[in-house]
């Protein structure tokens, strides 16, 4: 919601070049870090599940007691 509060401009258009700029356009800076929240998000979300499946390939089982059993 802040995000949203932050890049709303009354009266503005898209932050695309339109041969026209003295209109005012929104902050395109939202839209940027909310993407960038986004692939942030996916990509730890990658790297945890690869762990999560290396984990699985060397000890047959994803139960954390097995598990810290297993280490010895």
């Amino acid at each position: 919601l802040f995000l949203i509060v932050l890049g709303y401009r009354w009266d503005s258009i898209a932050p695309i070049f339109t041969g026209a700029p003295s209109l005012k356009m929104v902050m395109p800076t939202v839209q940027a870090l909310t993407l960038t929240s986004i692939v942030i998000g996916v990509a730890t979300l990658a790297l945890m599940l690869s762990l999560v499946m290396i984990i699985f390939r060397y000890y047959k089982t994803t139960d954390v007691s097995k598990v810290t059993k297993l280490q010895g």
